[in-house]
């Protein structure tokens, strides 16, 4: 993966390029950047070249590099100020870890993670604007305060936020060298053959649908997309399955799991909501009609998260159980399949 692929990994980082000009005179970085960046403080800037987020010609470099002529500067930044007015909320959030500089949540199903169109209340930022409302990361008009990754509306479980902006720039430089590790718990319609192995396939957006994702396998659009993913259980017409990413696109296990015909269970945006195994039996299609009701959504949730602590460079593991609404729905399968037994 080239630097310029980073946006589009990460969705919450915007790439800049520059190239100086023939004439340059020699110029600190983070004043050339200060004076071509707009809504951008010299203090990001530090904080973004401290971090290894600022290269010149491929290497990284310090705030006190001197730009010289014909010098090709890279850099990625906190996406710019907000264009709307977010109101901090006081919504409950499980906050399972806290230190100095970040922070781990378990988000629940049902929760958008940060303000975009039509969700401009009740996200995950709303709420830490409100927890953590005399920390300045989280009051610097940011659209996505403190954010290095995201998690769908439907979809629970764990992420890590920074709590300033030197961790911001670190950790979002773990997430783009995928140092991270992040497992994922799924039930899928039907058993993966092989019961172990990779997706592999560009996932971009659907050319139909803007609002969901499609898996481009010639490569002629999208980025590339990697998940690995393991049975851990197969319940007959479903499968319990672990996926870890190696990749982090928009919607990617959604999408994967999709193209692979085992969408995920009740997933209705990938195809997931029909009865897509078993029998035409009233009884059983009364049971999956059960089962949807159990778990009004995607059958998906973020189950552990590993990386490196942005300042003591000690490596933090987490792991968190299935929300009550997955669980029960499992051991509805698993009363089902032994009920055929």
């Amino acid at each position: 993966m080239t630097w310029d692929e980073l946006t589009d990994q990460q969705e919450l980082f915007e790439h800049f390029r520059f190239k100086s000009e023939p004439g340059q005179s020699l110029l600190r970085v983070d004043k050339f950047l200060f004076a071509r960046l707009e809504n951008t403080s010299r203090t990001r800037i530090r904080n973004a070249a401290n971090a290894g987020n600022i290269l010149v010609n491929n290497k990284p470099v310090k705030p006190n590099y001197r730009v010289k002529p014909g010098d090709l500067i890279q850099v990625v930044l906190p996406n710019p100020p907000r264009e709307i007015e977010l109101i901090p909320e006081d919504i409950p959030i499980n906050i399972i870890y806290e230190d100095d500089d970040v922070i781990v949540v378990n988000k629940e199903a049902g929760m958008v993670v940060h303000p975009a169109y039509g969700n401009y209340t009740g996200t995950l930022v709303n709420a830490l604007m409100w927890h953590f409302r005399d920390i300045p990361l989280f009051q610097t008009g940011e659209l996505r305060p403190g954010l290095v990754h995201r998690i769908d509306k439907n979809t629970s479980g764990l992420l890590v936020v920074a709590k300033n902006e030197l961790s911001l720039n670190i950790l979002s430089k773990q997430f783009y060298e995928r140092t991270t590790d992040r497992k994922y718990i799924a039930l899928v319609w039907g058993t993966p053959d092989p019961p172990e192995g990779s997706i592999s396939g560009n996932v971009g957006r659907n050319i139909r649908d803007r609002k969901i994702m499609q898996v481009f396998p010639d490569g002629s659009q999208g980025k590339p997309a990697i998940t690995h993913y393991s049975v851990i259980e197969d319940l007959g017409y479903v499968s319990l399955v672990e996926c870890k990413l190696e990749t982090g696109r928009t919607h990617q296990i959604r999408v994967h799991f999709s193209y692979i015909k085992h969408p995920l269970f009740n997933d209705e945006e990938y195809g997931g909501e029909k009865i897509l195994r078993g029998t035409t039996f009233a009884k059983y299609q009364q049971f999956v009609r059960n089962c949807f009701a159990i778990l009004p959504r995607q059958a998906l949730h973020a189950k552990s998260l590993s990386f490196d602590h942005p300042v003591t460079g000690k490596r933090l593991s987490f792991d968190s159980e299935l929300p009550d609404d997955m669980k029960e729905l499992i051991e509805k399968w698993r009363e089902y399949t032994r009920g055929r037994e």
